[in-house]
């Protein structure tokens, strides 16, 4: 079991944050499939933009079970530092930090992955927030910035000795984003060096793969990123799969299709039917990727502009799938026989 600062996790699986994905609404969802730990998306430390509607939604945990994450990324110790600060008033019981994100526009302000490169920067950072906070403070990084500079082990050191609570580490490098394999090396040589909770990440796409990357690495958890994207019952898998060794019996159809619904529905109440429209998009164009006809519904159901019309053409594509199909597809449930 995890034990992160006083908080212990009920599951050592973790939903990883992702901007625009990792909202109140799927985090609360994968939370009620068994992931312990669900993190914000990512909160900029920029006080120009700390009151914007992005910014303020992004940063609401109000009324989440399990323990509220907030993700902060930048590049100035002060700044990190006051966001830390502000947040824990906002009710975040702990502070991640993010020393992973590839994105162009975040590595160009030397912020998320771009930050490995400055070592002495990436110390300064850690103890300042560490420093400024009463809870416990976390960090999501990569092996390196690139192949040459897989830089990893250092980094943990630093975290280490600055205090973070626990590290997260995605198997990449910032030059591979999000292409090639991860590798798990270098995670299983700094779990030897370490003592702190470390979660793996990158490529975990099933519970099987799960087992085995816990197992070659040492490592205390797993996060999931890209894997739970329109299979938020990941979790239930994971978790079973953790404590059994087999997986549960596959939810039903309708089972799926209401899961689906919720999730919609959530998602126009938090953020309002305008905008709930239009964040619903992705998400619908996930659950439905590997479902019959599902591309045809998606192009279809994205022209759509209003709530209620794009429940009902959810409600009746669901429908036909709960009266066809008598399994819902599922790539690491048909790779088992």
């Amino acid at each position: 079991m995890m034990q992160i600062g006083c908080y212990q996790l009920a599951a050592p699986f973790a939903l990883a944050p992702m901007a625009g994905i990792t909202d109140k609404p799927f985090r609360q969802l994968c939370r009620d499939f068994g992931a312990g730990w669900a993190v914000s998306e990512m909160l900029t430390s920029d006080p120009k933009l700390q009151q914007t509607r992005k910014t303020l939604q992004r940063a609401d945990t109000e009324g989440e079970s399990g323990v509220r994450v907030v993700q902060i990324a930048g590049s100035d110790p002060q700044q990190m530092a006051d966001i830390a600060r502000y947040n824990v008033i906002r009710g975040a019981q702990i502070i991640d930090i993010n020393m992973g994100c590839p994105a162009k526009k975040i590595c160009n302000v030397l912020a998320g992955s771009a930050l490995l490169q400055n070592e002495a920067l990436v110390a300064s950072i850690l103890q300042a927030v560490v420093d400024a906070v009463a809870v416990p403070v976390t960090l999501k990084t990569r092996l390196g910035w690139d192949d040459d500079h897989c830089n990893i082990l250092t980094i943990g050191d630093i975290a280490e000795k600055a205090g973070i609570a626990a590290l997260a580490v995605h198997g990449r490098t910032r030059t591979q984003m999000y292409h090639g394999t991860a590798r798990y090396e270098l995670i299983t040589q700094l779990r030897q060096q370490i003592r702190i909770p470390l979660w793996v990440n990158g490529d975990i796409t099933s519970p099987q793969k799960a087992a085995k990357v816990m197992l070659q690495t040492g490592a205390n958890g797993v996060m999931v990123g890209r894997a739970a994207q329109g299979q938020p019952w990941l979790f239930r898998d994971l978790r079973y799969f953790y404590l059994h060794g087999c997986l549960p019996s596959a939810l039903t159809v309708a089972e799926h299709a209401n899961i689906i619904r919720h999730h919609i529905q959530s998602i126009h109440d938090f953020y309002g039917e305008y905008i709930g429209v239009r964040i619903a998009r992705k998400h619908i164009g996930w659950y439905v990727a590997a479902l019959p006809d599902g591309a045809n519904f998606r192009r279809t159901v994205n022209k759509v502009e209003e709530a209620c019309e794009q429940l009902q053409m959810i409600d009746d594509y669901l429908d036909r799938q709960v009266a066809q199909l008598n399994a819902w597809p599922c790539a690491y449930r048909e790779n088992m026989h």
